[in-house]
């Protein structure tokens, strides 16, 4: 099964930006209007929801990590409607309230779930007013494990150059969803997640996921990123890095219904993960799941780290725990396209013990997938001799199917499974005992391919050879 998200509840993310309320008017549509050629809604129910850098803090909180949320707004009821709505969400508003303009407030008129208008009330800060955003934003550093810079280009973050450079001084990861054509006032950010439509209108028309990557490479390099995650709709979503290869995972959304706010979920989810102790190919593989669920949602929504997760484990392919070869490189195929590690290891497993399911248990928490080798029954009377394997092949692979860690098995028949791990080629090799890594079949191919060799040291007094010897020994004893 993938790996769930476990938020780290101790973290909390300090998210600052363009601070939006977004609000909502339902009702019927029947006739139109004798005035204009217009349709007549006939109101039925308003709501409102927080927008722009507040739907970034809503969508960590309800990951499980605490947010602070830093931005300008109006001093109106609009403002007092978002700091409950926050609040009751568990994020702390710290909020500069000017009365030169009012709270942005984005007013959608729906019928049947179809928006029919969008007003937007609107003025945009000016940089007197903004000026004390950096020092409260500053002030809330030492507290946090990471920063998130929302931009909707509404005049909150008209020096986003210094609150990036305030975030990496305090030795933060600083998170940017960008906006606009100008990608250089993000200099030196470590992820920048703008969707497709935002990378084009900085680097140039794509026309392939090659010309992506490159000008991702580019990029990066010219404005100083550690990541590039492009958000692609439909196509799925695309992470680059300087000097590695782009990971590209698919869409997981079944129905698109409404992408407002998907990119806020996205950034959201990056966060979350990061701060709770992800890599960037792992915390990407969470904002898919989650963006794929928010899509089908009207306006702006969340994803609670229990919905997260019950999607996860939907996704899971726990039906084949006993593929060929070909299936077996098949899913590593596309476990690799999801950016899941994966992990392997090999043994006989005649006789299953307490030392055989503590080592597979720690062998499965380095990653998300399990492959277990296991040698057929000639190869292990090759390496034990005479008299072993003590149970045939289908069985020892039958009790290995059935135990928790375990996601895939499959038999080789050499003297050693170094020509299978080399053409799986796990993110994570593992191997039980006292070894040095150079001694483990298939260490080279695997760091060779950037991989890890992982040992993990027997369990005391746990051995099939012991049992056996056990038993004749009992064996032996009876009258």
């Amino acid at each position: 099964m993938t790996q769930l998200f476990i938020p780290d509840r101790t973290a909390k993310v300090l998210i600052v930006g363009d601070v939006i309320l977004d609000r909502y008017v339902h009702g019927s549509t029947t006739r139109i209007s004798p005035e204009a050629p217009v349709p007549v809604v006939h109101v039925q129910e308003t709501e409102e929801r927080p927008g722009g850098a507040g739907n970034v803090a809503l969508n960590i909180c309800s990951l499980g990590i605490r947010a602070c949320l830093v931005g300008i707004t109006g001093d109106d009821p609009a403002s007092d409607n978002l700091t409950g709505l926050l609040g009751n969400a568990g994020v702390d508003c710290r909020f500069v309230r000017q009365k030169a303009f009012p709270t942005i407030t984005k007013l959608r008129v729906l019928s049947q779930h179809q928006q029919l208008l969008r007003l937007d009330y609107e003025t945009s800060a000016t940089a007197e007013a903004t000026a004390p955003l950096l020092e409260l934003f500053t002030n809330y550093l030492p507290e946090c494990r990471l920063v998130v810079l929302s931009d909707y280009a509404k005049g909150g973050l008209m020096q986003a150059g210094d609150f990036i450079k305030a975030g990496l001084e305090a030795g933060l990861p600083v998170l940017v969803d960008p906006k606009g054509s100008d990608f250089t006032r993000y200099h030196g950010a470590t992820l920048l997640t703008p969707n497709l439509k935002e990378f084009e209108s900085v680097v140039g028309p794509c026309s392939d996921d090659e010309a992506i990557a490159a000008k991702g490479h580019e990029l990066c390099r010219s404005i100083s990123l550690e990541a590039l995650l492009v958000t692609r709709g439909e196509h799925g979503m695309t992470l680059i890095r300087p000097d590695r290869e782009p990971v590209h995972l698919e869409t997981h959304a079944r129905e698109v219904f409404d992408v407002t706010g998907a990119g806020d979920t996205v950034i959201a989810a990056m966060a979350a993960a990061l701060a709770s102790g992800n890599d960037f190919v792992r915390a990407m593989a969470m904002a898919n799941r989650a963006a794929g669920l928010v899509v089908a949602r009207l306006g702006a929504a969340s994803v609670t780290t229990e919905e997260l997760n019950t999607a996860i484990r939907a996704e899971s392919d726990d039906n084949n725990a006993l593929p060929g070869k070909e299936q077996l490189l098949e899913k590593v195929r596309q476990m690799r396209s999801r950016g899941e590690t994966v992990v392997m290891t090999n043994g006989c497993f005649d006789i299953l013990h307490a030392g055989h399911v503590d080592y597979l248990q720690k062998a499965k928490a380095m990653g998300d997938h399990l492959i277990v080798a296991v040698n057929d029954d000639d190869s292990v009377r090759r390496l034990k001799g005479p008299g072993r394997p003590i149970n045939p092949l289908q069985q020892r692979m039958a009790v290995l199917a059935a135990l928790k860690p375990v996601d895939y098995i499959i038999a080789f028949s050499e003297d050693t499974p170094e020509q299978l791990i080399a053409e799986v080629l796990p993110d994570v090799l593992v191997k039980g005992g006292d070894y040095e890594p150079e001694q483990i079949a298939g260490s080279r191919q695997v760091l060779d391919n950037g991989g890890e060799i992982k040992i993990i040291p027997f369990t005391e007094n746990c051995s099939t050879s012991r049992i056996i010897d056990m038993a004749k020994t009992a064996q032996e004893g009876k009258p």
